[in-house]
């Protein structure tokens, strides 16, 4: 059983509680605890179908016909361990996932070329297009995060790279850098027969028919403002008018501060295993919030 310690004192033995790749006192660290983050992965998915070479080998690798709602909950999950979990956690879930990726490949239909779906430039592109929706969604939805924390927190996601197979050189560090990367990498991307399944299936995932009711009236408002949350050139791409600016703004917003409202009744019933485990850890006063992000801006070494 893990035995709960505050942060800083040693654990039997004399070893200090590991915090894992990012730490209670990262950007990270509370920017994934905000409820408003699971808005922000659907916008995520959104952005990446967009890649036609990486969106084919999801579709063709995985059981995301028959399973997506588990491929969902398998990505939360990687991020929930990478984030909150202990070093050799991270790592191991790392090396099983680059494990995984070194024996797939997918074809191009049109040309009829095998490629490795753990190429570079998938990777980096999978990388990148979380990582910014995260933060873009977070910002636009209220969570106070400067300039200068979303290039720290851009830097941080460096090691979260790593667990894939990325070098620290190969993904942005830095807002600025980032952009430059999406107006590099844009003429890669547009709408193939794969971005329209991944859109069929965030507009109307398969439920049960007594969910439908429920699935139209709550799971498509969260599609809606994940969708209009994407850059206008991404609207262009897939060809469906979003939700006007003003109102994706607002709706992230008044959605952020009801996740936020209800979220200390939900953890008396249900907590994030992974922060859980992480407070058993390393203390109760590592618990994420926004109030905890590093005011010394200084890009981790």
């Amino acid at each position: 059983m893990t035995e709960t310690v505050a942060k800083g004192d040693a654990v039997a033995g004399g070893e200090a509680p590991d915090p894992g790749l990012f730490g209670p006192e990262s950007v990270t660290w509370q920017l994934h605890a905000d409820p408003i983050m699971w808005v922000a992965g659907v916008r995520a998915l959104y952005l990446q179908a967009l890649h036609p070479r990486a969106v084919r080998g999801v579709v063709q690798n995985s059981e995301f016909r028959k399973d997506p709602w588990g491929r969902l909950f398998r990505t939360a999950d990687f991020v929930g361990i990478s984030t909150y979990g202990s070093r050799a956690e991270a790592e191991r879930i790392g090396k099983r996932v680059r494990r995984i990726h070194s024996h797939l490949t997918a074809v191009d239909p049109e040309t009829g070329e095998r490629y490795r779906i753990d190429e570079t430039a998938l990777l980096r592109w999978i990388h990148c297009a979380a990582i910014v929706s995260y933060a873009d969604v977070a910002r636009r939805a209220g969570f106070p995060l400067t300039d200068g924390q979303l290039d720290r927190y851009f830097a941080e996601q460096r090691a979260a790279a790593g667990l894939v197979g990325l070098g620290p050189q190969e993904v942005p560090d830095n807002g600025a850098a980032m952009r430059a990367y999406f107006e590099d990498v844009r003429p890669a991307l547009g709408r193939s027969e794969e971005s329209d399944e991944v859109w069929e299936f965030l507009r109307r995932p398969p439920v049960h028919p007594v969910l439908w009711p429920a699935r139209e009236l709550l799971w498509r408002r969260i599609a809606d403002l994940a969708y209009g949350a994407l850059p206008s050139w991404a609207h262009a791409m897939y060809g469906h008018r979003p939700l006007p600016p003003f109102a994706v703004t607002a709706g992230l917003r008044g959605l952020r501060v009801t996740m936020s409202a209800v979220l200390p009744v939900v953890r008396t019933v249900y907590e994030s295993p992974h922060i859980k485990a992480a407070v058993e850890r390393l203390g109760p006063d590592v618990m994420p919030s926004p109030a905890r992000l590093p005011r010394d801006l200084a890009a981790p070494e």
